[in-house]
């Protein structure tokens, strides 16, 4: 039995899973559940939300994913240690400090069962008009982004948190921010090898478990399909950058998709591709995206051993890095989350970045 359900990350309503959710995800298998701001109350309410999803698992434990990067990208504002942007942090020159931001990151995280984020972002800030990007990114060239897109995959991976490397293959030059409408990009082969590429490159290297596929329209790669549609697109992903892990779309809910594909043709067209998880922010989207995916297997339009191949690369991932799960223990959050020495190290890396900020000036 094939179980496509394995393929999609799911977003739920509110701050603890309503009866219709339980059913879905746990009858479905599905893959892995996004959590936002409105999922999120305390630490200890989130651990409790996330001890019901992992209930509901099969033979692995779910992903349970967030958007936390730091700055101003964070869905856990209060309690958790909300440090500065990466562009801040890297103006210290210390990979270093990256490292540890992002072990204290993942500790947090993981002491409330979050087993994937997604971050880094790998993109080069090439642009200053770029609002979407800006200071999410370690900076404007691309050996900074790779020497700092190392540390921030170790810190996060050897601390019980999966990274997510995104936006591939660079979403640092666009105007237009795809959650709004599709970016094009108009940067030749050869500059997107040489300015966009190295640090996914680098993260590869680094043995990063997720790269996130971006929704943007690059011409040199394809001139009829974004980037998360396009066969072209995750052939240099899997064929140049020799990259065998998990390829996970954008939220497939943003208008840059939305808009010109229904959530039905953008599911199939995205595995097609060679995506193997699809993310949506809510479960109604989640449930139109799977019921697609199986009428495109019963019609032979996705085959059977492609889909199996994909679920076949969750389940590793999920068997190497989560099969030693247990529930997390509530009452020992107050010890983890928010600790005085995570503060201790906040306040002092807030002086750094200052001190850098006046010997700059």
């Amino acid at each position: 039995m094939i179980y496509p359900g394995q393929l999609l990350i799911t977003g739920i309503s509110g701050l603890t899973l309503s009866d219709g959710e339980k059913e879905f995800i746990e009858s479905e298998r599905i893959g892995g559940v996004i959590l936002f701001a409105h999922n999120y109350e305390n630490p200890a309410q989130l651990a409790e939300l996330v001890n019901s999803i992992q209930q509901l698992r099969e033979e692995y434990p779910l992903f349970i994913s967030v958007d936390h990067e730091g700055g101003r990208v964070m869905r856990f504002k209060q309690h958790f240690t909300h440090f500065p942007s990466m562009l801040d942090i890297a103006k210290t020159d210390s990979p270093k400090l990256i490292y540890h931001v992002h072990k204290i990151m993942a500790e947090e995280l993981s002491a409330c069962g979050i087993n994937l984020s997604y971050s880094p972002c790998c993109d080069v800030f090439s642009n200053p008009e770029n609002k979407v990007i800006g200071d999410r990114s370690f900076g404007c060239d691309p050996e900074t982004v790779s020497k700092y897109v190392s540390s921030a995959i170790r810190g996060l991976q050897t601390n019980g948190v999966l990274a997510c490397a995104k936006h591939f293959p660079g979403h640092g030059s666009t105007l237009k921010d795809s959650h709004f409408d599709l970016p094009i990009v108009k940067t030749p082969m050869a500059e997107l090898k040489e300015f966009e590429m190295p640090p996914f490159v680098k993260a590869v290297q680094s043995r990063v478990e997720f790269v996130m596929m971006a929704h943007l329209m690059v011409d040199a790669i394809d001139t009829d399909l974004p980037c998360s549609l396009s066969p072209k697109a995750h052939k240099i992903l899997r064929g140049d950058l020799k990259y065998k892990k998990i390829i996970i779309s954008d939220d497939m809910q943003m208008k840059a998709i939305a808009d010109n594909w229904t959530i039905e043709e953008a599911a199939i067209m995205a595995l097609e591709a060679g995506s193997d998880m699809l993310c949506y922010r809510d479960i109604e989207s989640c449930k139109k995206g799977l019921g697609s995916i199986k009428d495109a297997m019963k019609i032979k339009r996705l085959k059977n051993d492609a889909i199996t191949e994909k679920v076949d690369r969750v389940l590793d991932c999920k068997k190497r890095n989560l099969s030693e799960y247990s529930p997390i223990y509530i009452p020992s959050l107050t010890n983890k989350v928010g600790t005085k020495p995570s503060q201790i190290f906040h306040t002092d890396l807030k002086k750094k970045i200052e001190e850098v900020g006046k010997i700059a000036k």
